[in-house]
């Protein structure tokens, strides 16, 4: 039945499917290569067809019930248009057999209706497809406009929904800050932010080769290192230190160590102090003169160690502000401390180092990242509670992280509007033509089917109300 009425026939005038014998519709191929300019004229484009978006290709179950929908309103509208043909000619031959006014005005009624029908299923039709498989001009919307309609709902898009006004605005009435805050203030949502952020930790950490980390922290730290002096900072440090007497502690740690190895190496002292006496002198005098000289130099680092006040304690404070002082302000020295980095940096033992403390850094980030019970999530879990519990009950906390969400968002869509509404156009471009329109009528054909419908009851009611207004004039 549904093969009788005039939209199916303008179906098969352009979905008709190739390879068929006799036909003469145009296929999905033919209409990428052909573009209809006019009545009965076809111009060759000379750019080849977009990528055919498998998504418009294929029809879902959910699809295929729709189209089934469509199916049965469009027999419900076939139906109806059939109804009022066969009541207007039945009121016709009524009128004509003299059965009184009634059949006039129910023939004006019936005929309006077919009137209305007919004028609707043709614009109807016209969206999708040819009337009749007759190229008429206006028709085939959706197939032949479909690139322009692909750009205009682009351009849509980015004027009413991707604007700035438009953005924050509604993430104004969404109130981030205090909805993320008061999901995150939940133990068990810290907890799964806690492990999605140790994953990805982990994963970055896995997916970083060694070599390519250690090359660029150890170029960073040479690089950052050769570029600022650093002089003028260590002596500036231990200015601080002398001044605040940070460093008696360093002098009490040595001089308690060298006494302790005098102590317990005198005999060492004393051989190297008697090695050194010329050949000449007699041995029992070179074993007296190392003797005291051992003493001596023992009395010398146990005043120094007891007495805070010894001479050569201040004679080192004054060694450390006077070489402080040189650190920062003499030339010569700044120099030589510039050539010592430059060599300490360039020696193999130092880049080795370096580049192992990325190893150890990594394992180690990775062994807590592991470890649910680890110092790392532990403190992450802590400071994503205490973060949620502050978001969720300070307003200007939740208005800063607001403004920084509307910041982001404005930025992302205003900066790239146009690659998002391209994707828009360029999805449009690459769906076929043929499948599209069968696709868009499987979704919105069962509506448009009641604009028939409603033409038709409409059309009826405006014949039969035109025609009594003609009677009542006429009478």
């Amino acid at each position: 039945m549904e093969r009788t009425e005039p939209e199916d026939a303008g179906a098969e005038g352009l979905s008709a499917r190739p390879g068929a014998p006799g036909n003469r519709a145009t296929t999905a191929v033919d209409q990428a290569e052909r573009t209809t300019t006019g009545p009965g004229r076809e111009r060759h484009a000379t750019t080849a067809p977009a990528p055919t978006n498998r998504a418009m290709t294929s029809f879902s179950p959910a699809d295929e019930e729709k189209r089934r929908g469509v199916r049965q309103m469009k027999l419900t509208a076939t139906g109806l248009l059939l109804f009022v043909a066969v009541v207007y000619v039945l009121a016709t031959w009524a009128s004509h057999e003299g059965a009184g006014p009634w059949a006039g005005y129910v023939a004006a009624a019936a005929e309006a209706g077919m009137v209305g029908a007919l004028a609707d299923w043709f614009a109807v039709t016209a969206l999708f497809r040819h009337p009749l498989g007759l190229p008429i001009p206006h028709t085939a919307i959706i197939p032949t406009k479909k690139d322009q309609l692909g750009v205009s709902l682009g351009e849509f898009v980015g004027e009413n929904f991707l604007s700035s006004d438009v953005v924050r605005q509604r993430l104004r009435a969404v109130g981030i800050g205090s909805r993320l805050g008061a999901w995150l203030a939940e133990p068990e949502h810290a907890d799964r932010v806690t492990a999605e952020l140790a994953a990805a930790l982990r994963g970055a950490l896995t997916v970083l080769r060694d070599s390519d980390v250690q090359a660029v922290v150890g170029e960073a730290i040479t690089r950052r290192a050769d570029a600022q002096e650093i002089a003028p900072g260590i002596g500036k440090m231990l200015e601080k230190i002398v001044a605040d007497g940070g460093h008696k502690r360093v002098v009490d740690l040595v001089c308690i160590r060298a006494h302790d190895w005098l102590v317990f190496h005198d005999e060492q002292v004393m051989d190297a102090i008697q090695g050194g006496a010329p050949g000449w002198t007699p041995r029992f005098v070179d074993k007296k003169v190392g003797e005291r000289v051992y003493k001596e130099l023992l009395r010398f680092v146990t005043e120094m160690r007891d007495a805070p006040s010894h001479p050569a304690r201040g004679a080192l404070d004054r060694f450390l502000t006077d070489f402080a002082s040189d650190l920062q302000s003499d030339t010569d020295t700044r120099a030589r401390v510039e050539r010592l980095k430059g060599e300490v940096l360039g020696r193999g033992e130092v880049q080795d180092l370096i580049a192992s403390a990325w190893t150890a850094v990594r394992s180690m980030i990775v062994s807590a990242a592991e470890d649910e019970r680890s110092e790392l999530r532990l403190r992450v879990r802590a400071s994503l509670l205490s973060l949620g519990a502050r978001m969720a009950t300070d307003p200007r906390l939740q208005a800063k992280v607001d403004r920084w969400v509307e910041g982001a968002a404005v930025y992302v869509v205003t900066t790239y509007r146009t690659e998002i509404t391209s994707l828009i156009t360029d999805t449009v471009a690459g769906w076929d033509a043929e499948h599209t329109t069968r696709k868009i009528e499987a979704h919105i054909g069962r509506d448009l089917q009641f604009i028939r419908i409603n033409g038709t009851v409409v059309g009826s009611l405006a014949g039969l109300l035109i025609y009594t207004v003609s009677r009542i004039v006429g009478a």
